[in-house]
């Protein structure tokens, strides 16, 4: 009775031990098609599953690396583009603020309100130059550590 249970162990084992690059595959597929479908997140989560719990598929967690490589570059892209069409948006209407804040203050009319709602205007202009240089270096980044491999 022993030997049968030592037997169905090893068997399982060695059953569990064949799927597991498998599973890995598996896993690194459904990542890559739900980057395709634009379903950045979720691949990016399925390939921190993947890493997280096949530490020894290594073919496949480095094709998991590229793949996180291009989701990421992609994400950091399309926010991007979001973030600087905000930006311009928000420039304008900066402009439109200083020239309005300029005609009251000569006129002696600039209220309180006006010239905190420019301070508040200018932080928030600020704020997105600053995330459009921050994914900007960091597409920079990605870009580089694509041409290294």
């Amino acid at each position: 009775m022993r030997r049968i249970v030592i037997l169905a162990v090893v068997a399982l084992l060695t059953a569990c031990g064949e799927s597991g690059p498998n599973q890995a595959e598996t896993l690194l597929q459904q990542a890559n098609a739900d980057y395709e479908q634009g379903r950045y997140d979720e691949g990016l989560r399925r390939i921190d599953s993947l890493r997280k719990v096949y530490p020894n598929a290594i073919d496949t967690r480095k094709k998991a690396l590229r793949l996180q490589q291009d989701i990421e570059l992609k994400k950091a892209q399309q926010e991007l583009a979001s973030t600087d069409s905000l930006l311009q948006l928000v420039q304008h209407d900066l402009d439109y603020q200083q020239e309005k804040v300029s005609r009251d203050k000569a006129a002696l009319r600039a209220t309180p309100e006006e010239l905190t709602l420019l301070t508040r205007t200018r932080m928030r202009r600020d704020s997105l130059r600053t995330q459009c240089e921050v994914l900007g270096a960091k597409i920079r980044y990605i870009h580089k550590k694509q041409k290294e491999k």
